[in-house]
């Protein structure tokens, strides 16, 4: 296989951003009353944007829209605020960017984080990685799996569909590339499981980002 594109999701594939999540959102629901959740719920409450986060964060008989809207306004604004205390990069991630880079490869971030927060972290994290483009959740794009983002960096890149990676590290990153067209690459080491790749229709599967190397 031959690629001249890798678009990376952000959240559980390019950084470790389960912490300052878990804890931007129990600060927020300390701050209304309500119950806090332990780090294993929140890398299952991730993933489809900021609004199902605190939805599915709050007591079911309190996910209406009033109060969802209200809590989501307040998680924004401290999780700006907080977006890098404990988000990282994970091992190897730096190295395999700048290898690719070395090969060539045009890198791209697609995630269903709001586009301001992804792009203060990969300014943040990844000053020299020459990601084009970065692009986030934004009211007018459709959230993955809806191939919207992708087919826009497509367009952006000018590159063929057939010469694309994508690599995510849950199912909704998976059945983003199915709708896309491209080919998809899991990863183990983010927030969702191996089976939950496979059973998404994942092309291949890698447990160190070093291992994309083998891929291209």
């Amino acid at each position: 296989m031959n690629f001249d594109l890798i678009v990376f999701d952000l959240d559980g594939t390019l950084l470790d951003t389960i912490g300052d999540l878990a804890a931007a959102c129990d600060a927020v629901l300390e701050r209304h009353g309500l119950p806090r959740h332990t780090l294993e719920e929140y890398r299952h409450f991730v993933g489809n944007g900021i609004m199902r986060l605190v939805e599915r964060a709050l007591p079911e008989e309190l996910r209406t829209a009033d109060t969802v809207a209200r809590v989501r306004a307040d998680f924004l604004h401290y999780y700006t605020e907080h977006i890098d205390r404990l988000t990282r990069p994970y091992d190897g991630i730096p190295e395999l960017l700048a290898e690719l880079r070395r090969r060539g490869v045009r890198l791209a971030v697609a995630s269903n984080k709001f586009q301001t927060g992804t792009e203060k972290l990969v300014r943040r994290f990844f000053p020299a990685a020459a990601f084009d483009p970065v692009l986030g959740q934004r009211p007018e794009v459709p959230l993955k799996p809806d191939p919207a983002v992708v087919e826009e960096i497509l367009a952006i890149t000018g590159i063929r569909r057939e010469r694309v990676l994508y690599a995510g590290d849950s199912g909704i990153d998976m059945l983003t590339a199915a709708a896309a067209g491209v080919a998809s690459v899991g990863v183990t080491w983010g927030f969702r499981t191996r089976e939950e790749l496979l059973e998404s229709g994942a092309g291949r599967i890698v447990d160190r980002p070093l291992e994309i190397l083998d891929l291209l």
